[in-house]
């Protein structure tokens, strides 16, 4: 699979949800962001979008954990990409703000972990998601909120 950035004309053309499942599908580049830091988009529906990485010692601090950023950009992926999935074609959206509770430490030998997002609110302009990441037992490790600013489409 390609990694890359597809033109606005091409993501805009495409309600999210299709644009996303091109992404698992293969028949858009997934973003660079998957490979620096080894994650990928897994499972979508309207409205949940799930990633899954593997903690490696190449995410490791100082303090000898895997770094926060690394929970936090799976948190921030799979709760865009909920509100992301329930965009019309022409909508856009950006992140305004996300909350992130890291609740134990993630190591290399967590083994591979899911971010999974979930829609609480989708207005006109307005939307809000909720989610959490667990193991593959269901531990959580991480919890977290979004709101995003949500694009009408031109026209």
């Amino acid at each position: 699979m390609t990694t890359g950035v597809v033109s606005t004309d091409v993501l805009l053309a495409q309600d999210g949800l299709t644009f996303l499942q091109g992404i698992i599908d293969g028949r858009f580049p997934r973003p660079p962001i998957t490979d620096t830091l080894g994650f990928g988009l897994v499972r979508v529906e309207k409205g949940l979008a799930a990633f899954e990485g593997e903690p490696q010692i190449r995410h490791y601090n100082p303090i000898g954990v895997v770094h926060g950023g690394f929970a936090m950009t799976l948190l921030d992926s799979a709760l865009g990409c909920a509100v992301h999935s329930t965009l019309a074609k022409g909508e856009a959206y950006t992140t305004l703000e996300i909350k992130v509770n890291l609740v134990r430490p993630l190591t290399r030998d967590t083994g591979p972990v899911i971010a999974e997002g979930r829609i609480v609110y989708r207005g006109r302009t307005l939307g809000t998601a909720e989610g959490d990441i667990k193991d593959r037992s269901g531990k959580l490790y991480a919890h977290a909120t979004t709101t995003c600013m949500v694009f009408p489409a031109k026209g």
